[in-house]
């Protein structure tokens, strides 16, 4: 349902960040595929995983960080804050199970 979309309002320059780090990200992830294509050394590829997990890591702490700052300080002075402290929490074990 459309109306439950929920919606973050960023800076011009906070979305050009994000984009401009996620499509870096695409470029790694095009880059092992062609290191498997051309059966580059397991270390190697490895290695790559292990930076866009990296990489993806830090897109999602920057996106918590404004979430926490934002939306959830918002519903706190808005008397939402019940709810919107029990989903931040279901975020943060979210994100340490992939981990």
């Amino acid at each position: 349902n459309s109306e439950d979309v929920r919606v973050t309002h960023r800076s011009t320059k906070e979305k050009d960040q994000l984009i401009t780090r996620l499509k870096r990200i695409e470029g790694q992830v095009r880059g092992i595929q062609n290191m498997i294509e051309n059966e580059r050394y397991c270390v190697d590829i490895l290695t790559q995983i292990s930076a866009i997990n990296a990489a993806m890591n830090k897109v999602g702490l920057q996106l918590l960080e404004k979430h926490a700052h934002h939306c959830v300080s918002d519903a706190i002075k808005d008397g939402d804050g019940e709810e919107a402290i029990q989903e931040l929490m279901e975020v943060f074990i979210r994100v340490s199970k992939s981990q």
